[in-house]
């Protein structure tokens, strides 16, 4: 099977790296459009025109100077704009039962798996990405992202954590399996502040760019309230916090509930992934702190519409409905958001679905973009290279039909694709 695999994607690549490789990325290009979105300023400029050059922005506007050889690439009536942001992607995932796929697949199969959805996701417009754990292939991801920096494969610009972090018998530890198996866990385990520390030391060690760490596990309904078991104390966070800023990087906690998030905003990680529920002092520490909430709620509605059963459904219909609830309470609280779907339990190159969501349960469609393009550079920590059409800029650009700020589905029709000034979708 993993051969098949190996002779789809050189194919696939064949074809998409001998687009990319053409004289525009080296030459001055002039990309023409009706519209251009200046993100900063919040408002739509007509029309739109982008001058690239070796690889960065030169300018932009409503008309840029046009330099003798330069190539015109008229988009027609579509809307320029900064290339895509996912916070929080798996890209060693894909759909189907996610526990058995950890188990029987590969790494070096699950690799070839990683590479094709790197560039689904490109092509979908997202030309950066942040990849939350490879769910048992260790630091393999750290390959992947190197091949796309060595131009080897087309994909995003990637910031990696590796495997995980949890306690023994915590989120995605193999718990359903028989014991005498010995079936290893998705996640690397830690089980003590200084335990956190080493496990941290490793992950930096074997290529990380950043930590993820489960502050919560299992989340339930009991009595008619929303639950989630907590993974690691505060000063347990705290400690993983410091040993983190002493190697200039930062923590991403997966964390469904309370007092779990308390924990990790008193620590002062980087964001609270998916932030089912936030309490008042956690949200006012968030504010505060600028720690982002990422709500992922494509992987929710995924999990609602293809559960296995009509209970699995109705449990998870509960959940997100009460995530939207308490997502307009946390925009009222003035929360900091970033965009991230969780993409891979559900088909790569779809997750554009998430603005759909986040506009649907209470933001305009202007916030959400800038919780993509401005707070997801800032969390990705490329907030003066990426997220804006600035001079000085990495040209990442993608066009779209019509104007997101009126209509936000736009994003899931990208029809122009441009990385580091190479063109990967015309």
């Amino acid at each position: 099977m993993a051969y098949r695999y190996l002779f789809l994607i050189l194919l696939g690549f064949s074809a998409g790296v001998a687009s990319a490789q053409t004289p525009l990325a080296s030459l001055p290009v002039v990309l023409h459009a009706a519209r251009l979105l200046d993100i900063e300023a919040g408002r739509i400029l007509t029309p739109g025109e982008v001058l690239v050059e070796g690889g960065k922005i030169v300018a932009a506007g409503s008309s840029v100077a046009h330099p003798s050889g330069a190539e015109t690439i008229d988009l027609g009536d579509t809307t320029l704009m900064p290339g895509l942001i996912d916070a929080h992607v798996h890209l060693f995932l894909h759909p189907g039962a996610e526990d058995l796929q950890t188990v029987i697949e590969s790494v070096p199969q699950r690799v070839i798996i990683a590479t094709l959805a790197a560039k689904a996701d490109l092509l979908a417009g997202f030309t950066a990405e942040r990849d939350m754990g490879t769910e048992g292939a260790g630091p393999a991801d750290s390959a992947v992202r190197n091949a796309i920096d060595q131009g080897q494969i087309p994909g995003p610009r990637m910031r990696v954590s590796g495997n995980a972090i949890s306690v023994l018998g915590g989120h995605e530890d193999a718990v359903d399996y028989n014991p005498e198996q010995h079936v290893l866990s998705n996640a690397t385990y830690a089980n003590t502040g200084d335990e956190l520390v080493t496990v941290i030391r490793q992950q930096i060690k074997d290529g990380a760019d950043f930590i993820k760490i489960y502050e919560t596990g299992r989340d339930f309904y009991k009595d008619g309230q929303f639950h989630s078991i907590v993974q690691y104390s505060q000063p347990q966070l705290a400690q993983a916090v410091a040993e983190t800023a002493r190697l200039n990087t930062r923590v991403a906690v997966h964390c469904e509930g309370e007092p779990g998030a308390l924990y990790a905003a008193q620590a002062g990680v980087a964001s609270i992934d998916h932030a089912d529920q936030l309490g008042d002092e956690t949200m006012r520490l968030m504010r505060e702190k600028q720690i982002y909430a990422v709500p992922t709620f494509t992987i929710q509605e995924y999990f609602a519409t293809h559960a296995s059963s009509p209970a699995g459904a109705a449990r998870e219909h509960q959940l997100l409905d009460y995530h939207a609830q308490e997502f307009r309470r946390q925009l009222e609280h003035g929360v900091p958001m970033a965009v991230g779907s969780d993409v891979g339990p559900f088909p790569h190159g779809t997750q554009a679905r998430e603005f759909e969501l986040m506009v649907q349960y209470g933001m305009k469609p202007l916030d959400v973009l800038k919780a993509d393009l401005l707070n997801g550079a800032k969390l990705l920590d490329w907030d003066r290279e990426l997220g804006a059409l600035k001079p000085g800029y990495d040209a990442d650009i993608i066009a779209v039909p019509g104007n997101p700020l009126d209509d936000i589905s736009v994003l899931k029709r990208v029809s122009f694709v441009m990385k580091g000034g190479v063109v990967y979708r015309r």
